[in-house]
């Protein structure tokens, strides 16, 4: 818990992880936004999609395996310069924690480092998620209104400048920071705890990588699920639906669909969760080694 950490080496690294993440997790990803986002049926109506498999073998019917894909070139292009930018909060967070360097931390400013972490990333985030939120709701409707991300950031600029591609960042906020905490916490926990005594983390197995990277994320959508759902609706909805931000989303829901509402997509989130934050960390640590290899002195 106390390694010093080289800013170049966790860019790389974590751009590596980022990539690994988005295509192991990203056909869940659709499939969690577009359960999270469905229309209220009217009464007496089905739901558009009854449930997780449901709205997967709807959308592969529909537009093929490749479906699953939509909108996954927002967060790749911003993944690598989002992953570098996380791993470096969460270095500078524990710096900042830290009297000298290569301090051992708690596991509360673990979680506090984390949590900066999110506060770095929300630059990239916010954009990255709103393109890629309405693009994949998008092939539900008939009309298609974007071509593909830079068309969808070209017209939200047009419909409301720099406010409309961020839309969502207070939300983002509330999402990201309590669920970075958790993310690096329990990932730093589990990879001590899976550590042989005697031993070094650098011995740990890919097993044992992919296990304490896959609970790490479990852990991670287990805090911010509620707030992504409200993140999701406010950054799908219609300029102007909902004024006072996502304190608006949250009564709407509460009024309409009740608490648990807050927990759609939970089934898709957390048969993503494991496989993608198990992807994410086992890039990172391969790529590090890698690095570290090529260049032990720094």
């Amino acid at each position: 818990m106390g390694k010093k950490s080289n800013p170049v080496k966790d860019f790389i690294a974590g751009g590596a992880g980022g990539v690994c993440c988005v295509f192991a997790g990203h056909p869940l990803d659709t499939i969690k936004v577009r359960v999270q986002t469905m229309p209220k049926p009217a009464p007496g109506q089905s739901p558009l999609y009854k449930g997780t498999l449901d709205c997967a073998l709807k959308t592969v019917q529909k537009e093929g395996f490749l479906g699953l894909y939509k909108g996954m070139a927002a967060p790749l292009m911003g993944v690598a310069p989002m992953f570098a930018i996380c791993f470096f909060g969460f270095g500078v967070g524990k710096r900042l924690q830290q009297k000298n360097p290569g301090d051992s931390l708690s596991y509360v400013q673990i979680f506090m480092a984390g949590g900066l972490a999110g506060v770095f990333t929300t630059g990239i985030m916010t954009p990255g998620e709103r393109i890629k939120c309405l693009l994949q709701i998008q092939a539900d409707s008939k009309v298609k209104k974007y071509a593909g991300p830079v068309d969808c950031a070209k017209q939200l600029y047009k419909e409301g400048g720099i406010r409309s591609i961020y839309k969502g960042t207070a939300a983002t906020l509330l999402r990201d920071i309590p669920a970075s905490g958790m993310y690096f916490m329990s990932y730093e926990y589990l990879q001590h705890t899976l550590t042989p005594a005697g031993g070094s983390r650098e011995d740990l197995s890919v097993g044992r990588t992919l296990f304490a990277g896959g609970v790490a994320g479990i852990c991670n959508w287990g805090v911010c699920l509620p707030a992504d759902v409200l993140k999701s609706r406010l950054q799908t909805a219609p300029a102007g639906t909902y004024p006072n931000g996502i304190r608006d989303v949250y009564r709407q829901l509460m009024r309409e669909e009740g608490f648990m509402s807050l927990y759609k997509g939970f089934t898709p989130v957390m048969l993503r969760a494991f496989p993608a934050n198990a992807a994410c960390f086992l890039g990172f640590e391969v790529t590090m080694k890698a690095l570290n290899w090529l260049s032990p002195e720094n």
